[in-house]
This record gives C-alpha cells, structure tokens and sequence, in this order.
C-alpha cells in the first residue's frame, strides 16, 4: 500500500475546498479563498513536520489559522468573539518555530496566526485566542463558541495526524498515511433518530400534558430538542470514553431485550444488572425536567406562534436550567465511566441503563464481510472483510447481525469511533467523523 502523505493531502484540500458549504462564518474578502498549491503543501507540510517533533518532551500540538488580522477585532474576546494578538514583527513559518510556540497556544483555547503575503510568503502575524467553548461542538454542550472565517484551519493533534477544515467544516484527515474524508454527521442521518423516535414521542407527549396542567403558561417547545439532547447526551459519552484510553462499547437493544434484562439471554450475558428500574430512566426523567423547566422559562419571553429550542436553551442563564444541563452531562460521564470495565454498556430505548460489563456471545452466528457506509445514510456502501477487525467490532457485528434492531458504538483504544446497525439487508458499520478532530 502506498502511503499518503502532507502533499498529498494539500491535492486533495485544493480539490474539494469549494465543495464545502459554509453557513454561519465570518467574510473576509478574497482571502477567505486557498492560496495556491505551493504554499498550501508548504503550510501542511510544515505542521506534519512540526507534528513529529517535541517540544522540551511535550508533543506539539496546536491549531492554526490562515486568515488577514483584519478577520478579528482587536477589541473583541472569548467566550463570544475571537481575540486578536498581533506581533509587532511577523515571524518566519517553518515547523521549528510551530514547534517553538505550540507550548504558549494551548491547543483548547488559541491558535497560531498566519498570514499569506504579498510575496507569496506565509508568516506567523499573532496569535488568536478563541477560548474553550468550540469544544462544546465535539464534546457535547450547549454553550456556541465564536464563528470562525470560513478560511484554512489546520489542527495537530497527534504525531503524524493532521486534520484540515474550511472554518469550523472538516475537509479531510491526514492519518497513518491515509487522507480519510468526512462523509457527514452520523448525527445529521434519518435513521438513526429514527430508531428513537418512539421513545421521543413518549417524552414528548409526557411534558405535553404537564404544560396543560401548569399554573403559569409555558411556551411551545420545539419537538426536536430531545433528539438535539440525546445527541450531545452521546457526544459526551463518546469523547470521554475515547479520552480515557481503554475503548469501550456502548450497546442500545430493542425493549424486548430489556424486558428481559435478568433471565439467560443467547445473545448477552451481563455482568453487572441494574435491577432498580426508576434509577435505570433517570435519563429520561432529567430530560423530561429540562423540557418543563426551558418551557417554563421562556413562557413570558416566547410569543405566541414561536417556539423554545435548543438555541433558547443554550442562550439561557436560568439557574434552574443550568442545573438540568449539569445533571444531564454529569450523568452521561458516569454512563462513560461504566465503559472502563471489560464488556460493553446495555441501554434500552431512551437511555434506560440495563446494565455493564456485558458480553456478547460468542455462540452467534459471526459476519464474514461488514458494509462500510460511505454516505450518512448507508446508500453507498463497500464491502470489508471482518477478519480485519478486533475482537469488540466482531462481536458488536454478531449482535447486529443477530438482533436488527441494536445499534451498537465501538470506541477503539486508538478512538477510533464506529456505529453499527443492520442496514439495508446487512451489518453496516459508519466511521463517526464528527470526533475525529479531538483525537488525543
């Protein structure tokens, strides 16, 4: 296999940088547009190059933005806006001074400026301090972190590994001498919320009835906000299980499975039960909670006709709010934690916690050849032999195999990040993208 490498991802960024759809980022002018080839491969280059490096026995590690300093306002700041520090002279771009700075631009909270010159000549101009909360984005969170101009972003996280965005939009990933594409948020597909949508329709119908019975009136809710809760709810758990280091999978079965939770099953055999059932909804009961308490208050601020979503919810300061975020996200780091055990973690529908350290059985049937989706809808597919994977992506691929209704997560210990389903006539697996850039 040939291995690719930084100029070989620079072919393929220029190539697909108008692809990209960009909403909601900053103008900039003409310089929101790539340079040319040449100074693209330099500028990757140069953060491979700085990737491999150390930095008094740190790893380098930085994110860095090619963007005028007119992009940013001097004035302005985190968590909101983004914080401009200009040098009074440029420095030199090359992978030791990317090395040299990496330690003052934490790769949470700054990034390194770089400016393309009239030259045709990148320099290092400053530095942008954006603040934490774009972490939110990956991690799970309501708070929204400053838009970023749709300009190149390069972040390096790990040796070797490069990952290349247009704004806050992935464009492509340089890692292990492979340039992988996203193919979309696993998030943004049909059939997965669709596997939830009976639980959704419960909950729903439950917080309808207490707004029908409240004293004060409660504005209308946006129906989608369980699904966009659900789903940071799983953002958490993921990039916590993949920080840890160990791997972990994380099962959802069909509720016929989890009626029957304590009786000898041929496909699972769990190790440690939760026999008490309020405690096994407590997820359901919290966000049920948080959709009567953001329903509540927005009732004097919402008219009439409109609804309150998610973005009410993350504008809201309500301290009662504040705690059902914390309750909720506390609760998905401890669902994280029950992964560190050897064996997977059992939800039913509605994140009903059945129990951890479960084992699939080895007696199912196993999947010689698996379908890696190549589309968030699993419409364009190839054909991987599964001989390939570790022992925890075949026996999630026997599960699915044998109950069509599971979705199962696989964390790697490399974190890498899959989510399996029976799809279409056969196990698919789908490589969870929207993680990847936090990959350390």
């Amino acid at each position: 296999m040939t291995h690719a490498n930084a100029s070989d991802l620079a072919h393929y960024v220029t190539d697909h940088w108008n692809d990209t759809f960009i909403s909601g980022g900053v103008n900039c002018g003409p310089r929101d547009s790539l340079p040319e080839f040449d100074s693209v491969e330099h500028i990757l280059s140069c953060c491979y190059q700085a990737s491999l490096m150390r930095e008094e026995d740190r790893p380098v590690r930085f994110r860095l933005i090619l963007a005028d300093p007119g992009c940013f306002d001097g004035t302005d700041g985190p968590p909101k806006g983004l914080h401009r520090l200009l040098f009074s002279e440029s420095r030199r771009f090359d992978e030791y001074e990317l090395q040299r700075l990496s330690p003052a631009v934490d790769f949470y909270r700054s990034m390194i400026a770089v400016g393309y010159g009239a030259q045709k000549r990148c320099g290092i101009w400053g530095i942008v301090h954006s603040g934490s909360r774009w972490v939110q984005r990956v991690y799970g969170g309501k708070a929204t972190g400053p838009a970023l101009p749709p300009s190149l972003v390069v972040y390096v996280t790990d040796p070797g590994r490069i990952t290349v965005c247009r704004g806050a939009l992935t464009i492509a990933t340089l890692n292990r001498g492979q340039v992988v594409a996203p193919m979309g948020e696993v998030f943004d597909s049909t059939w997965l919320p669709g596997n939830f949508a009976r639980i959704r329709s419960r909950l729903f119908a439950l917080h309808t009835a207490a707004r029908k019975s409240a004293i004060t009136p409660w504005a209308d809710l946006d129906p989608g906000i369980v699904k966009t809760i659900a789903q940071q709810v799983v953002r958490r758990i993921i990039s916590s299980v993949r920080n840890s280091g160990h791997g972990g999978t994380i099962l959802v079965v069909p509720p016929e499975i989890g009626e029957h939770v304590f009786e000898e099953s041929s496909c699972l055999s769990i190790e440690y039960r939760v026999s008490d059932k309020a405690a096994r909804k407590r997820f359901q009961r919290l966000a049920l909670d948080l959709m009567n308490t953001l329903a509540e208050v927005c009732g004097p601020a919402v008219p009439a006709g409109k609804t309150a979503g998610w973005s009410e919810y993350a504008a809201s300061r309500d301290e009662s709010l504040a705690l059902c975020d914390e309750a909720i996200f506390d609760l998905a780091q401890f669902f994280a934690d029950l992964a560190s055990v050897d064996g997977a973690v059992v939800f039913s529908e509605g994140f009903e916690l059945l129990g951890f350290g479960a084992m699939i059985s080895g007696g199912l049937k196993g999947v010689r050849t698996v379908a890696r989706a190549l589309d968030i809808e699993g419409m364009r597919t190839e054909q991987i032999y599964s001989g390939g994977f570790g022992a925890r992506h075949r026996s999630v691929f026997r599960l699915c195999n044998a109950v069509h209704e599971a979705v199962g997560i696989v964390i790697s210990q490399d974190r890498g990040v899959r989510f399996v389903k029976w799809h279409e006539g056969g196990v698919t697996y789908w490589d969870c993208v929207a993680t990847n850039i936090m990959d350390f």
